[in-house]
C-alpha cells in the first residue's frame, strides 16, 4: 500500500513535468502564431508604406507645379495694368487654387493611410501582448508548481544524473525565456501607449488638412466670383477697367485724406479728460468679425491694384455679405461715411494709446459718430460684394477692409491680433 501511494505520487510529478513541456511547446506554437501575424501585418504595412511613398511624390509634383504658377504670376503683376492682364493672373489663380485642393486631398489621404498604418500595428501590438501575457502566466504557473518538486524527487524521477542536470537546465531556460518575455512585452507596450499618441496627433492633424481642404475651396470660390465680376464691371472694356481703377484710386485717396484729417482733428479737439478715458479703457485689439482667414495681407505684394492705388494698408478678412462687425477695442466713434450707395463705405474708430481702426466696404452702419463703443460691440455689417452697398467700384468679393493705425500711420493689424 505504502509502495502504491509513493508511485502514485511519482506519477503526479511526473504530469507536472509533462505539462512544463507542453507549455513551453505552446509557448514555440504561441510564437509561431505571433509570428505569422506578423509577418502578414508587415506585408499590410509595406503596402501602406508604398502607397504613402507615392502621395508624397505626387505632392512634390504638385509643389512644383504650383510654383510654376507662383513664377508666373508675380512676373505678371510687375507688366503694365491692364484687362487682359489682370485676367491671366486670374487664370493663373484659379489653377493654382486648383492645385492647392488637389495637394489637400492628398494630404488627407496620404494621412488616412498613416493612420491604418499605425492601426495595424496597434492591433498587431494587442494580439501580441495578450498571448506573450498568457503564455508568461502559463510558465510562471508551471515553474510554481516545478518549485514544490524537492532536489531528491527529481532524482527519482530521472533515470541517471544526465537526465536530471537536463531538467534543471530546462527550468533554467524555461526562467530565461519568463524574463526575456517580460522584457519584449514591456517594449510593446510602451510602442502601443506611443500609437495611441500618434493616432490621437494624426487625427488631429486630419481634422486641420479637412478645414484646410475647406479654405481652398473658398479661395477658389472667391477668385472665380473675382473674375465673374470682373468681366460683368467692365463689359470685357479696357477702357471701363482703366477708368473704374481711376475712380477706386480716387476714392481710395479721398478716404485716406480725411481719416488722416478726423485723426489730427479729433487729436486737437477732445479733451485731456476724454484722452484719458479712452487710455484707460480696454485696447487690446480683437478680431472684428468671427472668420479669421486672411485673403490679402498687409502690404501685399499680390494685391491686383498696388501699382494704381498704392500699398493695401489693411488686411482683407474674409467675411459672408452682411456679416456683424464689431468694434476691434473700447473706443470713440471718429467718423462714419455711408450714404446706401454702392460708393466705398466705412467706419473709424479712435482708441487710446494712439490706435485707431477702420472698418472698410461695410454695407450697414448700427453707430454714429461722436458715440463711444464697447470691443465686441455690433457696429455695421461687411459688405465688398461687387456693385453692393459700400463696395466702392472695385471689389474682389465679400470681405472687411481692416486697418490699424498707429498715430494715424498705418501699421500691420496681425501685429495687434491675438
Amino acid at each position: 500500500m505504502y509502495r502504491f501511494k509513493n508511485y502514485k505520487i511519482i506519477s503526479v510529478k511526473i504530469l507536472k513535468i509533462i505539462t512544463l513541456v507542453v507549455v513551453l511547446g505552446g509557448l514555440m506554437i504561441g510564437g509561431n502564431f505571433v509570428f505569422s501575424q506578423s509577418v502578414s501585418s508587415d506585408y499590410e504595412i509595406n503596402q501602406l508604406n508604398l502607397k504613402i511613398q507615392e502621395q508624397k511624390k505626387q505632392l512634390q509634383d504638385l509643389q512644383s507645379q504650383q510654383q510654376q504658377y507662383e513664377a508666373q504670376i508675380a512676373a505678371k503683376r510687375k507688366d503694365k495694368v491692364s484687362l487682359s492682364n489682370q485676367l491671366s493672373i486670374l487664370d493663373d489663380r484659379l489653377a493654382q487654387a486648383q492645385l492647392d485642393i488637389d495637394a489637400a486631398n492628398l494630404e488627407i489621404n496620404k494621412t488616412n493611410l498613416e493612420l491604418q498604418k499605425i492601426q495595424i500595428d496597434s492591433d498587431n501590438l494587442d494580439k501580441s501582448i495578450e498571448t506573450r501575457k498568457q503564455h508568461i502566466a502559463n510558465l510562471l504557473s508551471s515553474m510554481y508548481e516545478q518549485d514544490q518538486v524537492s532536489t531528491l524527487e527529481v532524482l527519482l524521477l530521472n533515470n541517471s544524473l544526465t537526465e536530471f542536470l537536463n531538467q534543471a537546465k530546462y527550468l533554467s531556460d524555461t526562467n530565461n525565456e519568463i524574463t526575456g518575455s517580460v522584457g519584449r512585452l514591456r517594449l510593446d507596450k510602451d510602442k502601443l501607449d506611443q500609437n495611441k499618441i500618434d493616432l490621437d496627433q494624426k487625427n488631429k492633424d486630419l481634422n486641420g488638412l479637412k478645414d484646410k481642404l475647406q479654405q481652398k475651396k473658398d479661395d477658389l470660390s472667391y477668385d472665380q466670383a473675382n473674375k465673374s465680376n470682373l468681366l460683368l464691371t467692365t463689359k470685357s472694356s479696357e477702357e471701363r477697367y482703366q477708368s473704374l481703377l481711376q475712380q477706386a484710386k480716387r476714392e481710395q485717396q479721398q478716404a485716406e485724406t480725411d481719416i488722416a484729417n478726423t485723426a489730427r482733428i479729433l487729436s486737437q479737439k477732445m479733451s485731456q479728460k476724454d484722452k484719458n478715458f479712452l487710455d484707460n479703457g480696454n485696447n487690446t485689439i480683437a478680431w472684428p468679425v468671427p472668420q479669421n482667414v486672411i485673403t490679402t495681407a498687409f502690404h501685399d505684394s499680390g494685391y491686383p491694384y498696388r501699382n494704381i492705388i498704392g500699398e493695401h494698408p489693411a488686411i482683407d478678412i474674409r467675411a459672408k455679405q452682411g456679416t456683424t462687425v464689431t468694434a476691434a477695442a473700447d473706443g470713440y466713434v471718429a467718423k462714419v461715411k455711408f450714404d446706401g450707395s454702392t460708393r466705398y463705405s466705412y467706419i473709424m474708430l479712435i482708441h487710446g494709446d494712439g490706435l485707431s481702426t477702420v472698418y472698410g466696404h461695410v454695407s450697414a452702419v448700427y453707430i454714429l459718430a461722436d458715440q463711444y463703443v464697447t470691443q465686441g460691440q455690433a457696429i455695421g455689417r461687411s459688405g465688398g460684394m461687387p456693385g453692393g452697398i459700400g463696395s466702392g467700384p472695385f471689389t474682389t468679393g465679400p470681405h472687411l477692409h481692416f486697418e490699424v493705425r498707429l498715430n494715424g500711420l498705418p501699421v500691420n493689424p496681425e501685429l495687434y491680433l491675438p
